[in-house]
């Protein structure tokens, strides 16, 4: 990491930041090179990330070409507007990125679990019922086994750091 200062060192607060966001974003090599990035549900359980999709589709096939993607997560504190000089703007987040490697997932019991902690996560009320086996034919479950994880953040030059986290030296 360039800035060190700015980097996550504490493994709590990073799988913290994995728990607490909504959305995370997918990033595939396309099938004419180029790199796609989808926004998506997930679940982050026992080190690996985990979401859902179709069983045929683009992010399928790219994943079925090469298995290393890449995914991010991020929570947006604030925008710092500029008072005269606009080197002053600044915006104040925290991120996760992570590269490994995706597979579907096989087991059904496996599969289960996963769609049931998706729903729970994403409608913690309950209420959703059992999951139909039709529609259990056409879904996949995909895993990304975690490589590298690098935690990143920058929230101004007076905060209180996140544990293991440098403060910032910014004036």
């Amino acid at each position: 990491m360039r800035v060190k200062k700015k980097e996550i060192r504490d493994r709590d607060v990073i799988e913290g930041l994995l728990r607490k966001c909504a959305v995370g974003r997918l990033g595939t090599i396309g099938s004419g090179g180029y790199p796609v990035v989808k926004p998506l549900n997930f679940v982050y359980l026992d080190g690996r990330i985990y979401f859902h999709s179709a069983r045929e589709g683009e992010k399928i096939d790219d994943m079925a070409r090469d298995d290393r993607v890449c995914f991010e997560v991020d929570v947006p504190i604030r925008f710092v507007k500029a008072a005269h000089d606009p080197c002053g703007a600044d915006y104040l987040y925290q991120s996760v990125i992570i590269k490994g490697r995706a597979h579907l997932v096989e087991h059904l019991d496996e599969m289960l679990r996963v769609l049931r902690l998706l729903m729970e996560k994403y409608q913690p009320e309950g209420g959703y019922g059992a999951f139909p086996e039709d529609k259990l034919a056409l879904t996949a479950v995909v895993a990304i086994d975690v490589e590298e994880m690098t935690g990143k953040e920058d929230l101004g030059a007076h905060y209180t750091p996140t544990r293991g986290s440098r403060p910032s030296t910014r004036p």
